[in-house]
């Protein structure tokens, strides 16, 4: 599986990954939104529960690859999570610090929005976040979610969960049906 934007490759996770992902998730800027930082053992398993999911699903996380250097730089995909009790699609995102504010998280969300609501049957995605990570939460509305609702998480404290709707994707996009 793979997609591409004008800037990046989407592909599958493989364990010769783990260097350049652990560089990302062990980094506490990064991660300061999360309970802590991850640690080796961490960032072995985020790799292999995305291996998993892959071969489970048909999705998960995938490796974020910059066309330009063939550097991975993050990763970008859909996970079924819990929000607020439900499992739900959610689109999450992570990005090399030292790419931020370039718009990669965006330009990566749309690409997955737009292959889930073609290759899947969901017809709302999500993505959520604590309510103090206002980069991610500005993704999500780039992305052309919408907050629906807040609510307390023991893990985040209060998290803020916005979603798309199909077709509320199919008019972003000009699609009739």
């Amino acid at each position: 599986m793979m997609i591409e934007t004008k800037r990046l490759i989407l592909r599958e996770y493989t364990p010769d990954d783990f260097d350049a992902l652990y560089e990302i998730l062990s980094d506490e800027e990064t991660m300061t939104h999360y309970p802590k930082p991850f640690d080796e053992d961490r960032v072995r398993g985020w790799i292999e529960w995305n291996i998993k999911n892959y071969a489970k699903y048909g999705f998960g996380l995938w490796a974020l690859i910059l066309k330009e250097t063939g550097e991975f730089i993050g990763d970008c995909g859909i996970t079924l999570q819990n929000i607020d009790g439900e499992e739900l699609p959610e689109i999450g995102y992570h990005v090399h610090k030292k790419y931020w504010r370039r718009g990669l998280g965006k330009e990566a969300a749309q690409a997955v929005r737009d292959w889930a609501f073609t290759n899947t049957t969901y017809n709302t995605l999500y993505s959520y976040m604590k309510y103090t990570n206002v980069p991610s939460y500005k993704t999500a509305i780039a992305n052309g979610m919408k907050k629906i609702k807040e609510y307390p998480d023991e893990k985040n404290k209060i998290s803020y969960a916005c979603a798309i709707t199909r077709s509320e994707w199919e008019k972003l996009k000009g699609i009739t049906t």
